[in-house]
């Protein structure tokens, strides 16, 4: 699949903020995160079904949709930032219209359940979407500085990023050898199961598999990982590269129960090729944006990840 990079972001551009997935509950929320993108120079339009609630969705699953479509159909917008994750984004991929989507291509970000949505557009659209921070969370607080620079440089430079600076206290995890190049494709693990033997299941073949979660107790990242062990994707990666794992604990401590520690190093041997770990991705305030579809390589020796190529046009 030829991959379709948006077009970048220039100061004064249109930002469309949705939630294809549960409410925001705290209004303020909203608003610190949409002021903050117009603290930077960037207009915003809020999506007209924002604030509904329904259960643990953000409206209707046809409100939700129709946000997503108004936003690539509007000219104007130039990216689409979630604003948070949660539940509710795969009941959503059936309804979409990709034919409207690839005709009008720009930057999606978000990450948790939206891991879905960009699993959804990457296989019918090839669109590279962003797997990074959202509007009612990182925005909606001080933003951390490193989360911030490599994001804003991703969606605003077609220059090529390389390598992707590492924060210092946060070390590296390293097995197997060598190099891996492929493409980047993953994202929530939870989500990325949800999405396996459907027609929108990304191609795994020659890719660097990125992975993170959050509360999952460890028998269930454990299931979750031999699923991909059983689904034959680690024959089909190249590399593999491990977020956060945040809160992935035994929901009863008195309970015997294997870490998370120990199940990640079980699904890293049964993969057996180039694995970097304990990376700054996932449900944590410091954190990569990882562009979804773009070519990258990892490099075992030197605990590298380079972007061999733009994210944006």
């Amino acid at each position: 699949m030829t991959p379709i990079r948006p077009p970048k972001l220039r100061r004064g551009d249109l930002i469309g903020v949705i939630t294809p997935a549960s409410p925001v509950a705290d209004s303020i929320r909203i608003e610190t995160g949409v002021q903050y993108l117009q603290s930077l120079g960037y207009r915003t339009k809020i999506g007209e079904h924002v604030g509904k609630t329904l259960g643990y969705l953000a409206g209707t699953d046809d409100e939700r949709v129709a946000d997503i479509h108004s936003m690539f159909a509007d000219n104007e917008v130039k990216a689409i930032i979630c604003l948070r994750g949660g539940y509710g984004t795969p009941r959503l991929l059936s309804m979409l219209d990709y034919r409207l989507i690839a005709r009008n291509p720009k930057i999606l970000v978000g990450y948790s359940d939206i891991t879905a949505l960009q699993c959804a557009l990457w296989s019918k659209c090839g669109l590279v979407t962003f797997h990074g921070p959202m509007a009612a969370v990182e925005m909606a607080k001080p933003i951390d500085p490193y989360t911030e620079e490599l994001f804003w440089r991703l969606l605003t430079s077609t220059k090529k990023p390389g390598r992707l600076p590492l924060p210092t206290d946060l070390p590296v995890q390293t097995s197997g050898n060598g190099t891996a190049r492929g493409r980047l494709i993953g994202g929530n693990l939870a989500l990325l199961l949800s999405v396996l033997a459907t027609p929108f299941e990304p191609s795994f073949t020659d890719a660097l598999l990125f992975l993170e979660d959050v509360e999952e107790a460890p028998y269930r990242v454990d299931r979750m990982m031999s699923q991909l062990q059983n689904a034959r994707i680690f024959k089909r990666v190249r590399g593999v590269l491990l977020g956060q794992f945040t809160d992935c604990v035994p929901t009863d401590p008195t309970k015997p129960s294997l870490t998370i520690e120990e199940v990640l190093a079980d699904a890293t041997e049964a993969f057996g090729g180039p694995t970097l770990g304990n990376l700054p991705f996932g449900h944590v305030p410091r954190k990569f944006t990882l562009p979804f579809g773009v070519l990258a390589e990892i490099n075992i020796e030197k605990k590298e990840l380079a972007l061999l190529e733009p994210a944006v046009s």
